[in-house]
């Protein structure tokens, strides 16, 4: 006969590695409820949102025209309230964190999803800017539908517009979940914190990193595999990583950026740059440059022997 599983006995230690995780952390002990909002909660939030913002398009397969405004409140009436709670529960958190009374949490939980909804209006309009960067910007869009309905740039857009709300609005966590809901599906990894202008476009898509303080203009193009990111990241007395500061690229207007390049650090990308497939960049270039490899490395190289 096969060892019988004690389950007793792994839940008993399971609860024993909890308990010393929490004295560590100076977690308090928590009655009645989760202390943290949910992956879970979002997603379907996130869903219904993304349905109130394009109901003909990503709303219930069996939506009518006629109908559309009643989907549409009926669906936001649900997920606010819905939001209302997560936002609650990250919050608190905060005001617990900052030994803050719950109460001011509560209020400012109110005036947060009020303000989120009232942004959706604007957030759709960004968003069909960006639907028509990609479908002008690539010659094998067939239509504006086809662009929404599946493009995976599009779709971390839906999510990172969404979530950059959230994240100006204090709520940081429930952005990030947001914004990693589309990571999973996409493998396009764009902090919330990132300040992205209209008619952006993402073209294929898996693999481009933007960091949290990147600030992206208009009409701007990414090819996959783009990273922009942080050059080095400054640490305390203790060596421990300080959060926060200015670290990752500005970049200007009407840029194309292709497959595989690497731009690092606080640098500036000139309005109506290019920069090449593959380019190892960690310097600014003025307006209208044109970066390949070629010259990427041979400035590389200028700075490694002093010239």
């Amino acid at each position: 006969m096969s060892t019988p599983i004690e389950l007793a006995a792994i839940v008993t230690e399971l609860r024993a590695v909890r308990e010393r995780w929490r004295t560590s952390q100076q977690r308090p002990v928590e009655v009645g409820g989760r202390e943290l909002p949910s992956g879970e909660a979002l997603a379907s939030i996130v869903s219904g949102l993304r349905g109130a913002l394009f109901p003909m398009r990503l709303g219930p397969p069996d939506l009518r025209q006629e109908s559309e405004d009643y989907y549409v409140g009926h669906t936001l009436d649900a997920v606010l309230n819905a939001l209302l709670v997560q936002v609650r529960l990250e919050l608190r958190y905060q005001a617990r964190h900052a030994q803050q009374p719950p109460a001011d949490a509560d209020a400012r939980a109110l005036a947060v999803v009020h303000d989120f909804g009232a942004a959706l209006p604007t957030i759709r309009s960004l968003l069909d800017s960006d639907v028509l960067a990609a479908y002008h910007g690539d010659p094998a869009a067939g239509s504006v539908d086809e662009v929404l309905l599946c493009y995976p740039g599009l779709h971390a857009m839906i999510h990172h517009r969404l979530a950059h709300q959230l994240y100006r609005l204090g709520v940081p966590l429930l952005a990030r979940l947001v914004s990693e809901l589309a990571h999973a599906d996409t493998g396009i990894d764009i902090h919330p914190g990132a300040r992205i202008g209209p008619g952006f476009f993402i073209d294929h898509g898996s693999g481009v990193v933007i960091g949290e303080t990147a600030e992206i203009g208009r009409n701007v193009r990414l090819y996959q595999a783009v990273t922009l990111g942080a050059k080095r990241f400054a640490t305390d007395g203790q060596g421990h990583l300080q959060k926060g500061g200015a670290r990752h690229p500005i970049v200007e207007d009407e840029v194309v950026i292709y497959a595989g390049a690497t731009i690092l650090g606080r640098v500036t990308i000139g309005r109506g740059s290019t920069i090449g497939g593959n380019v190892w960049l960690t310097r600014s270039v003025p307006p209208n440059s044109r970066i390949a490899q070629a010259s990427a490395r041979d400035d590389a190289l200028g700075d490694a022997t002093g010239k």
